[in-house]
C-alpha cells in the first residue's frame, strides 16, 4: 500500500475510519491523515472529499468532533482528513507559538529557510495526498471536493480556486479569507515565503477570486460570535471580492455561533450535501 501504515481502525455508521501514516517525499518526513470510508466504498468508487482543519488541529479533530460520518454514509462520500502540518521535523522553534510551526502549516509552500525543507503543504494537499489516496483507497479521481476551517477554510478556498480541474467543489467554515490583511497571515507569511509580499498573494483567496474565479457556489458559514471575525477572518473582503467579479458565493452568518467545533457540527450536514449535490451532477 504504497508504505502506507494503519494506525488505527473504528467501526462508524455502517462503514470505517482509519488513521494512516506514510513517509512523505513532499513534506520529507511522516505525515498523517484520516479516512472515513463508508459503507458503498465496499461496494463501488465513490467521491472524495477533503476537510483540512485549522490551527493546532491534527487529522483526528474533524474526525471526531465534526459528526460528518452519518451524513458521509447517508451521501456515500469518502472523507480524508490530513493533519495541518508537518512534525517533529527537527527545526528549531516549532513547537514555541500555537500560531506557527506545528499544527500551522497554512497550506503553503515555504520557501524561507529553514521551513522550506519540509513545510510543503500545498503542494502535499494538491499533489502527493490525492495521489496516494487515489491508489490505495476506492474513490471517483473526477470527483474530488474540498473543505475546512479557519486555517483550513483558506487552505480549502485556495487549493480549488487553484486547481479547479481536481477540486470540483468547495466550501469553508469561519475560513481566513484574507491572509494578507491579518495577523494571523502576516506572521506566517512572512516567515514561511519572506518579505516579497507578492509571493503571498497565491495564497489569498480574496486576491485569487478576482484573478481567477471558480466554476461553481463557493458555499461558507460565519458565526457572528466568532471572536476572530474582526481582526482574523475579514469574511467581507471575500464577499466583496466575490461580488466584483460576479462568483456565485452562499455566504451565511449564523447568528451566535462561535468559531469552534460545536458551530461545525451544527452546519456539518449542509456542506456535506453541498459536496454530494455538486460531485454528483459531473
Amino acid at each position: 500500500m504504497n508504505n502506507l501504515k494503519l494506525i488505527s481502525e473504528y467501526q462508524s455508521f455502517g462503514g470505517k475510519l482509519g488513521f494512516y501514516s506514510h513517509p512523505s517525499s513532499t513534506c520529507n518526513g511522516e505525515m498523517r491523515f484520516a479516512v472515513y470510508q463508508p459503507p458503498q466504498a465496499a461496494e463501488k468508487p465513490l467521491p472524495v472529499l477533503y476537510f483540512l482543519s485549522g490551527l493546532t488541529c491534527t487529522e483526528e479533530n474533524f474526525m471526531a468532533k465534526a459528526g460528518a460520518q452519518r451524513y458521509a454514509a447517508e451521501y456515500g462520500l469518502i472523507l480524508v482528513a490530513p493533519d495541518t502540518s508537518p512534525r517533529n521535523t527537527g527545526i528549531a522553534g516549532e513547537d514555541d507559538e500555537w500560531d506557527f510551526g506545528t499544527g500551522a502549516g497554512f497550506y503553503v509552500d515555504a520557501t524561507e529557510k529553514p521551513w522550506r525543507s519540509h513545510y510543503q503543504m500545498y503542494s502535499y494537499i494538491v499533489q502527493e495526498l490525492p495521489a496516494l489516496i487515489a491508489a490505495n483507497f476506492p474513490i471517483q479521481p473526477e470527483k474530488q471536493g474540498i473543505f475546512g476551517h479557519s486555517m483550513g477554510g483558506h487552505g480549502a478556498l485556495v487549493c480549488a480556486l487553484r486547481n479547479p480541474h481536481i477540486f470540483k467543489s468547495v466550501s469553508a467554515f469561519a475560513p481566513i479569507v484574507a491572509p494578507i490583511g491579518c495577523p494571523w497571515g502576516q506572521k506566517a507569511f512572512s516567515r514561511y515565503l519572506g518579505n516579497n509580499q507578492a509571493s503571498w498573494l497565491a495564497y489569498d483567496a480574496s486576491e485569487l477570486v478576482k484573478q481567477l474565479g471558480y466554476h461553481s457556489q463557493i458555499l461558507i458559514d460565519q458565526g457572528t460570535s466568532d471572536k476572530f471575525l474582526t481582526e482574523q477572518l475579514l469574511t467581507d473582503v471575500f464577499a466583496q471580492a466575490c461580488k466584483a467579479v460576479n462568483q456565485p458565493l452562499n455566504l451565511r452568518y449564523q447568528a451566535g455561533y462561535d468559531h469552534s467545533y460545536y458551530f461545525i457540527a451544527s452546519f456539518i450536514a449542509d456542506h456535506l450535501r453541498h459536496h454530494a449535490i455538486s460531485l454528483e451532477k459531473l
